[in-house]
């Protein structure tokens, strides 16, 4: 099932994901280098910035991605979409407001806390993402002999 926000038959959404996931894996190390005693202030300022760029990246992947929900019409599928927009949503939230405290100020274990758990809700996300492509087929054009196979299966049934 191919998706409306797609450049040359690729889906936008999935190339642009890899940004914030790569930015938010790294904040989440570098506070983890500073936790432990490693980096000092230069790391805790990485884990900002990089923290900061994947909130901007993943609004930005956000988009494309709420276009082909949209246009889901299997229901399954949808389903599926759901939990995959609610547990990003949810990630997106604890992110900000990691991102939040360390911009007022507030250091130590809590915004690092709160980015892993934003984390854990990513991967959730991220298996879900998984299922819509490899069960549901989103943004998957099948190989052509599948797609004739299907189609004469189909007017064998009717």
């Amino acid at each position: 099932m191919s998706t409306p926000a797609s450049i040359a038959k690729h889906p936008i959404h999935p190339i642009l994901v890899a940004f914030p996931i790569g930015l938010w894996v790294f904040s989440v190390i570098a506070d983890l280098v500073v936790y432990f005693g490693g980096g000092g202030t230069a790391w805790r300022d990485v884990a900002f910035y990089t923290l900061g760029g994947g909130i901007v990246g993943a609004v930005l992947a956000a988009v494309p991605g709420f276009i082909d929900f949209l246009t889901i019409t299997d229901r399954a599928a949808k389903r599926v979409a759901i939990f995959h927009l609610v547990a990003n949503l949810a990630a997106l939230v604890l992110f900000a407001v990691s991102f939040w405290l360390r911009s007022i100020g507030t250091v130590g274990f809590v915004p690092m806390a709160i980015s892993i758990v934003a984390l854990v809700s990513l991967s959730v996300a991220g298996w879900f993402g998984g299922e819509l492509v490899f069960v549901h087929n989103m943004g998957v054009t099948p190989p052509k002999e599948t797609r004739a196979r299907t189609s004469a299966s189909h007017r064998r049934i009717a």
